[in-house]
């Protein structure tokens, strides 16, 4: 130290590596991360999510779709024959991804490439006797089977050949054609609704086709309920003609029957009829116009504690700063306090043309004390029930206390005579559902979403006793259309010539400037 050297600290000892602490560090994250691995897996295989984000949501299952396959007992099979070619076998795929998902392992389906395995083809074509070149499903349930084609699951524009327009995809329908088929199966045998004419009805069937001037055959007038007949018969559903006028009474196999916008009253010997059925658990839909005059009809419906009032519904809404129109199309909105309308609870509706309002009229003494009457749709607020409808003075046609009828207003209500309040107990009852608008469900008022349809398909279903089918159905498939106004012309003129051409010049000149710099 005295002479001026620095002495050297004496070097640490090398440190003794832990091998097996490394190694048990080692195992527990590699354990860690099979565990991991395996939980995720597992959360994958057992509660994962599909979702369809499609514009138009093709793929998504509706709420009564789902409703039904939960209600199967047993296995569905589904065979696929389609071809690569076909331009709507991928959506096929992907919606029979959805019913398996859905059906928690209920269906299974087997995917045969007739051109590619012709062994396989002609051994499913010969058991279920399938006669067709046309791609097809075929689904099987406990020994019956049914088959639906392509051309049944989607509408093709066949294009312009002569201008070299390729065939392309309308409109894509699978789930109503599957789901239709798969209740044609698990119920077996239809069910028969009896439609009611003779008073000048909308007819059910299209009008014959007819000759033109020039000789050739020209399609007849289609029926103006055409979209909600084919609605109501894909829930294995038949819709039956039935003229009162030439049966001796409603035959044994209708339970339900529907009467849509008679325009003429019903006779005496109807009335019994009708009465006779009602009193036999019979079930009757009434949709009335309420311009028609059916006394002997609305007098049996009075009978029940359903009484039309003559009146019109009717609103004023502002158009501008200080207009004001008064308006007889009516927006209703839905109770969801039963099973018809459980699922559309405080849906909104347009009921197009006239519409009264229903009074519920307390209990009789001379009225059956084991009927139920319940509310299915009111007016939203701001209508009031109009007593001077026909009137042209502006200052009649204003709501006055005491003489016009205030909110709430009912244009549809449920009528039950026995049954139980339990809807786990299935009793027999009489049932009818009616509604002071017979024109919301014409194919000229479809022209909104197709809430009206689904009110009447939970009716009908209700009516049925299907209640496990009550549900918001399928969209009826539409083509998406855009109509441009003139001063939408002009800005898009404006975008395609000026601005669409100036945004790459304006980066093309960024990025010389750039450069030059």
């Amino acid at each position: 130290m005295g002479d001026g050297t620095i002495a050297t600290p004496a070097p640490h000892p090398p440190r003794k590596i832990h091998r097996l602490r490394i190694g048990v560090n080692v195992l527990v994250q590699v354990g860690l991360i099979l565990f991991l691995a395996a939980i995720v897996n597992y959360l994958g295989f057992e509660h994962y999510r599909r979702w369809d984000l499609s514009r138009d949501k093709k793929y998504e299952l509706s709420d009564k779709s789902k409703r039904f396959l939960d209600s199967i007992k047993g296995k569905l099979r589904i065979t696929v024959f389609f071809g690569g070619g076909n331009p709507i076998a991928q959506d096929v795929q992907n919606l029979l991804t959805q019913y398996q998902y859905a059906s928690k392992g209920k269906i299974d389906v087997e995917n045969i490439d007739p051109e590619r395995n012709l062994s396989r083809a002609k051994e499913v074509f010969d058991k279920y006797k399938v006669v067709s070149d046309e791609s097809l499903l075929v689904l099987d349930y406990e020994g019956r089977n049914k088959t639906v084609k392509a051309s049944e699951m989607a509408e093709i524009d066949p294009g312009n050949a002569m201008l070299g327009e390729q065939p392309k995809i309308a409109a894509f329908k699978g789930e109503q054609a599957i789901t239709s088929a798969m209740i044609d199966l698990v119920e077996g045998k239809k069910n028969t609704l009896g439609y009611v004419l003779g008073h000048k009805e909308p007819p059910i069937a299209d009008a014959t086709p007819r000759m033109s001037p020039m000789m050739a055959p020209e399609a007849g007038a289609r029926s103006p309920i055409s979209v909600l007949k084919t609605f109501i018969e894909n829930e294995n559903i038949k819709m039956h003609e039935l003229n009162l006028f030439e049966v001796p009474a409603i035959p044994e196999e209708i339970k339900t029957i529907m009467i849509v916008g008679p325009q003429y009253d019903f006779s005496d010997r109807e009335m019994r009829m009708l009465r006779d059925f009602w009193d036999k658990q019979g079930r009757i839909l009434v949709l009335l116009d309420p311009t028609a005059k059916t006394p002997k009809l609305t007098a049996f419906l009075a009978e029940l504690g359903v009484k039309m009032n003559d009146d019109r519904l009717m609103a004023n809404v502002k158009t501008g700063i200080q207009e004001v129109a008064r308006v007889r199309d009516v927006i209703g909105r839905f109770i969801g306090d039963s099973a018809i309308t459980k699922r559309l609870a405080d849906v909104r509706a347009p009921f197009f043309g006239g519409t009264s309002s229903i009074a519920v009229a307390p209990q009789d003494p001379n009225r059956p004390s084991n009927i139920k009457i319940q509310p299915l749709a009111q007016a939203e607020k701001g209508y009031w029930g109009e007593t001077e409808y026909n009137s042209t003075d502006d200052a009649l046609l204003q709501f006055t206390p005491g003489r016009d009828h205030d909110s709430p207003l009912n244009i549809a209500v449920a009528v039950e005579k026995g049954g139980s309040d339990d809807e786990r107990v299935q009793a027999n009852s009489s049932r009818m559902v009616v509604v002071s608008n017979s024109t919301f469900v014409q194919d000229n008022a479809l022209t909104q979403d197709q809430q009206g349809l689904d009110f009447i398909s939970g009716s009908v279903n209700w009516l049925l006793s299907r209640e496990q089918l009550i549900g918001i159905a399928s969209k009826v498939p539409t083509t998406l259309t855009f109509s441009l106004d003139e001063n939408a012309m002009r800005n898009l003129r404006w975008v395609i010539l000026l601005l669409m051409p100036l945004v790459p010049a304006a980066v093309g000149v960024a990025v010389w400037w750039q450069r030059r710099a």
